[in-house]
């Protein structure tokens, strides 16, 4: 009995721990991605999460800088960042360069690249106990693989992504801005992949009301001006990036059905397409009610004020 009660205290201590996050952006090319990384810390405060680092794949002198006040904010200033060399985007879209004129911040800095830090955070790591989030191009991560296979295959639990379609044969924007980086990821991730497609967060909209009405607790917020300048107000916007961090997180909480196991292709032209069989990656979908607890949950945890110090 004593051994029982031991081994289930052990379960409990277990399932209490937060979940290593790497956050793989190609942030300020949509301000999902801020979202994305605001319900991350969030999750953290709840302790739930705990980011270990955020990898870069858009190629702007704006976005690290963007990503370090926005830690800051959230009360994390020192998460480490890495940035991509020669990535795919390199404009500075609408919101980054706005917003840390807005707030004053710096724009020089030293960053490590993002391969580097992908590298060095996984060492770091118990065996099979990193979750990577990855939401924008499969760049840093493909590269990670050319060079450190059997190091993913040994720390990574998890990657979940946000790319692909898997309703209608069409190009998705992450997944057709790098076509040879998805299509080496897909092709050769060593574990489990879950991946929330273009139709999910195409779904489930963030209402533009909440930007309005769920931040009074601060009179100047980075996620909310990111949100404003991204688009003329109001609109709302669709929610790819949070839905696949969401579940990173909360994998067991019900807010998605999984796809049979098996593998994700890319064709040449960025089409993704699943095969049901052999393999250990799946794709998330959503019914009505679903989508309805997804869009609360979403709300309230990038609503949520930082941590107080």
């Amino acid at each position: 009995m004593r051994t029982l009660l031991l081994l289930m205290l052990a379960a409990m201590v277990s399932a209490a721990q937060p979940t290593p996050i790497i956050f793989d952006t190609d942030m300020g090319n949509d301000v999902d991605d801020a979202l994305a990384l605001a319900l991350l810390h969030s999750l953290e405060t709840r302790g739930e999460a705990k980011i270990l680092a955020v990898t870069i794949t858009k190629d702007n002198r704006y976005a690290a800088p963007f990503v370090k006040l926005f830690n800051g904010f959230y009360g994390r200033p020192d998460i480490p960042i890495g940035v991509v060399k020669d990535g795919v985007t390199k404009d500075d879209g609408h919101y980054l360069r706005k917003v840390i004129e807005s707030f004053g911040a710096p724009v020089n800095g030293s960053y490590a690249d993002a391969v580097e830090l992908l590298r060095k955070t996984l060492a770091g790591q118990p065996d099979k106990s990193v979750v990577i989030v990855q939401v924008g191009f499969s760049t840093n991560l493909a590269r990670l693989l050319r060079s450190d296979r059997e190091l993913v295959a040994r720390k990574v639990r998890r990657l979940c992504t946000m790319a692909g379609n898997f309703v209608e044969p069409t190009p998705e924007f992450n997944v057709v801005k790098d076509i040879v980086s998805a299509q080496k990821v897909f092709g050769d991730w060593p574990g489990e992949v879950v991946s929330s497609g273009f139709e999910v967060g195409r779904a489930i909209r963030y209402p533009a009301k909440r930007i309005e009405t769920d931040f009074r607790w601060t009179q100047k917020s980075p996620l909310v001006e990111a949100y404003q300048a991204y688009h003329a107000m109001p609109y709302d916007e669709p929610l790819w990036d949070p839905s696949a961090a969401l579940y990173a997180v909360r994998p067991e909480a019900g807010y998605y059905s999984l796809s049979p196991a098996g593998k994700i292709q890319v064709d040449d032209k960025g089409v993704t397409r699943f095969v049901e069989g052999e393999g250990r990656q799946h794709y998330l979908m959503v019914n009505q009610e679903q989508k309805a607890r997804v869009l609360e949950a979403i709300s309230l945890l990038a609503s949520q004020p930082p941590a107080k110090n």
